[in-house]
């Protein structure tokens, strides 16, 4: 069975949303951490939000190695309406998420990412889902905006490793324990 990956960048108090205005330094130990989960994974979850701003910035950019991964990845985004952006290799969720990735994962392939989108990385590990969470977080506190992990049941982890980079930022990974 594939497992399900959700990679977040946080800052210290869970704000995922908008990790630009709290990753300021992005080192070497933080790039080759993103390569390491993304070599694992041969698709990707999106909410419609996160497609909409990947799907503008992802297929121009140089950003290596991820722009070369997003673009050439399955995508499969999760939205009850049509797409405003055509991007290649992305399907939309027919149907509902969780029993679609409960079908994915049974399916050949490699590990299952979730990036960026909170709300579908809060409902998949709400229906315990998730595998293996993945966690940047910034040595910064951002003071508002939406949190990864409110509104969730609890959830108990594992840590499977768990080291600070050169600029400070922690990089966490559990294992969901279901």
């Amino acid at each position: 069975m594939r497992k399900v990956v959700a990679y977040e960048l946080l800052s210290l108090d869970g704000v995922a949303e908008e990790p630009d205005g709290f990753f300021a330094d992005w080192d070497d130990a933080m790039e080759a951490n993103l390569g390491a989960v993304i070599a694992a994974q041969d698709s990707v979850i999106l909410g419609r939000r996160s497609y909409e701003e990947w799907a503008e910035f992802w297929p121009g950019s140089d950003i290596e190695p991820f722009a070369t991964f997003i673009n050439g990845v399955a995508k499969y985004v999760a939205t009850s309406t049509p797409l405003d952006r055509k991007w290649a290799n992305t399907t939309v969720v027919d149907g509902e998420l969780v029993e679609f990735v409960r079908d994915l994962r049974n399916q050949p392939g490699a590990d299952i990412g979730v990036h960026a989108s909170i709300s579908v990385a809060q409902a998949l590990l709400a229906a315990g889902v998730v595998d293996e969470l993945r966690l940047v977080i910034a040595p910064t506190i951002a003071g508002s905006g939406r949190r990864l992990l409110d509104g969730l049941p609890a959830i108990r982890l594992e840590s499977i490793r768990s080291t600070t980079s050169p600029t400070g930022y922690l990089l966490v990974d559990y294992c969901v324990i279901g």
